[in-house]
């Protein structure tokens, strides 16, 4: 039962909801994504996994000589009542993946999905590519059916192919499949060499299609000043790795005479 592994918190009557759901990923895409919808729309709180049945704390703090209580990572539900469009949202947001019990944990969330008649489960991540960081990263798009896919297509978002998506942004979607449950994940492109950089371009991507797609309307000036800025570091980083190369595998040519001296004629 859903109230064995989840703490129900409020029981609102929603219209028609859609459910987002991520958790942390390659290059933190997925949380970039939920972590500005939560700062940006006024959510409320619905429900809270209970974390013992999937995690397992380790160690414990110490403040003032006083041990604290054992820390879980936190898996939660919230809810946003969508005024100007059709479909309100439940976003989940789970700090840290599971070791063990993903595919558990994945029905659990979809559970909740089910209490309150959600029409569509999204979730997003990262599709590294042969992208530079200096291109504008494009969105993917796959689906749980054919039909689905075929909607994404028609908004203009790049059909996935043959790829994996790892973890729980995308073994929720295959729970959903199984369940029957229309599901979709949004892939922003990131580059290769960049992996383990936060991508809040790809993250900006995202929520332009999501907009769209969930029928929400939010500013993303802020985060597209956060996409800027990252993208100079990265741009930093790229000529700093480039001239790191560059004296490891280079030597200096000049000629030298039999004294070893540096012939410079």
């Amino acid at each position: 039962m859903v109230t064995d592994l989840v703490k129900i918190i409020a029981r609102p009557k929603l219209n028609a909801p859609n459910m987002l759901a991520a958790w942390p990923g390659i290059s933190n895409v997925a949380m970039i994504v939920a972590t500005y919808l939560a700062r940006k729309l006024e959510l409320k709180d619905l429900a809270a996994v209970r974390p013992a049945n999937f995690f397992d704390p380790i160690g414990v703090l110490v403040k003032d000589n006083l041990i604290e209580d054992p820390q879980f990572p936190q898996s939660r539900f919230y809810y946003w009542k969508n005024k100007t469009g059709d479909n309100d949202l439940i976003l989940f947001i789970g700090d840290a993946q599971p070791a063990a019990k993903g595919y558990e944990l994945a029905h659990c969330v979809l559970d909740v999905a089910a209490r309150f008649r959600a029409n569509r489960i999204y979730t997003c991540a990262a599709a590294l590519t042969r992208i530079h960081h200096t291109e504008q990263p494009r969105v993917w798009g796959v689906g749980t059916t054919q039909n689905i896919a075929q909607e994404l297509a028609a908004r203009n978002l790049l059909k996935g192919g043959n790829l994996q998506i790892s973890g729980l942004n995308g073994l929720l979607l295959g729970v959903a499949k199984e369940r029957e449950m229309e599901g979709v994940c949004l892939l922003g492109e990131v580059p290769s060499y960049a992996s383990k950089l936060q991508n809040p371009m790809a993250a900006l991507a995202i929520i332009n299609a999501l907009k769209e797609l969930l029928g929400i309307d939010i500013n993303t000036e802020e985060l597209s000043h956060f996409a800027n800025e990252a993208r100079e570091q990265m741009k930093q980083v790229a000529a700093e790795a480039m001239e790191e190369y560059i004296d490891y595998f280079t030597e200096p040519i000049w000629e030298k005479d039999e004294e070893g001296n540096e012939d410079l004629d």
